[in-house]
């Protein structure tokens, strides 16, 4: 992955381990090379000089770094994708110490890698997998007893404890279109212009440009939809989109593959003021060569600006794509005070 020397200096600066395996800095003082995110003093930034690969650091003379071992890496890189085969090919969850042992680490040092790499600690992220195979089966199945097993849950007691957590609806209201649920709507001008936000009782479940009633109707057809732009928890959206450099911890209700929850989850960590490329995204979630399905789970994002999906552009500074349009995108940027370039790349 290309990223700008000031780019590069900034991970450095706050030992962004999302950029662990973009590059390594070599210090030429102490002629050694580091991660990112290594935990040694920063030295001065004239004494810097950033590589893509470990090789070219080492033909000019740095050695690795005994603190942080950038050269593992890979290693670390490898194991992690091998734990999600792993989990993909399970029918039953995997135990963390077995995982481990699979991948050769020991089990609270692999946990904390996972996490750090995926977004979601392996327990999580096989419940989101096995989710994931209950939507399709639900779709598939005549009912929802048979889409149970089918997922890989053991029984309905234990598919209906976690279900609620990782679906947001239940399951047969997933299935049918919202069958039974109640969802708050309404459509409201915004910084942006319209907006429309709807609501169920567990939280915002959609939150987008240029839609209304009849686009929410399409989506939860059998749901009963309930105008009310005074329920609480949208003018609580509302006020978070007037304000798009105010931190806020809104409830939200959506689902997604897991793939997608994982750079939902990242993009959510993306402070205000701030933005990421799709590449820096697709490294953090694990995947550094799935920066086209990044954009798309950017794209199918339901609850624009909550997940601040348009704090994310090209590594070449230019915005990319947006579902609400570029202008949108630019002024809920400028809203935050992010300054818009094209930085040079290494």
């Amino acid at each position: 992955m290309k990223v700008s020397e000031d780019e590069a200096w900034a991970a450095f600066g706050r030992r962004d381990r999302a950029f662990d395996g973009c590059f390594v800095v070599a210090v030429l003082t102490t002629r050694i090379y580091c991660r990112p995110s290594c935990a040694a003093r920063r030295p001065l930034r004239e004494n810097v000089r950033f590589y893509e690969r470990a090789g070219e650091a080492i033909t000019a003379g740095f050695r690795a770094c005994l603190r942080c071992q950038p050269d593992s890496v890979a290693r670390d890189e490898a194991a992690v994708q091998r734990a999600l085969a792993l989990m993909q090919e399970a029918d039953e969850p995997v135990r963390l110490e077995s995982l481990a042992e699979a991948v050769g680490y020991a089990p609270h040092h692999f946990q904390r890698l996972f996490t750090r790499a995926v977004g979601l600690s392996p327990a999580a992220y096989f419940r989101s997998l096995r989710a994931q195979r209950l939507r399709r089966a639900l779709e598939e199945n005549e009912t929802v007893t048979e889409a149970i097993y089918e997922a890989g849950y053991s029984g309905p007691s234990r598919f209906y404890e976690e279900a609620g957590k990782q679906l947001g609806m239940t399951p047969s209201a997933w299935r049918d279109g919202g069958r039974g649920e109640t969802i708050r709507w309404a459509v409201a001008d915004s910084i942006v212009g319209p907006l429309l936000v709807a609501v169920t009782g567990r939280g915002i479940c959609r939150l987008t440009f240029g839609e209304g009633e009849e686009a929410l109707r399409r989506r939860f057809p059998k749901a009963t939809l309930v105008h009310d732009p005074d329920a609480p928890l949208i003018r609580a959206a509302l006020e978070a989109v007037a304000e798009p450099a105010r931190r806020h911890d809104l409830p939200v209700d959506v689902s997604g593959s897991a793939f997608q929850q994982r750079v939902w989850a990242e993009l959510r960590k993306i402070p205000p003021g701030e933005t990421r490329s799709y590449a820096d995204i697709a490294a953090a979630v694990g995947q550094p060569g799935a920066v086209r399905a990044v954009g798309t789970a950017n794209g199918s994002n339901p609850v624009a600006v909550l997940v601040p999906c348009h704090r994310v552009i090209r590594s070449d500074g230019s915005l990319g794509g947006y579902a609400g349009g570029l202008d949108r995108k630019r002024q809920l940027l400028r809203a935050e005070g992010v300054e818009l370039e094209s930085p040079t790349l290494l």
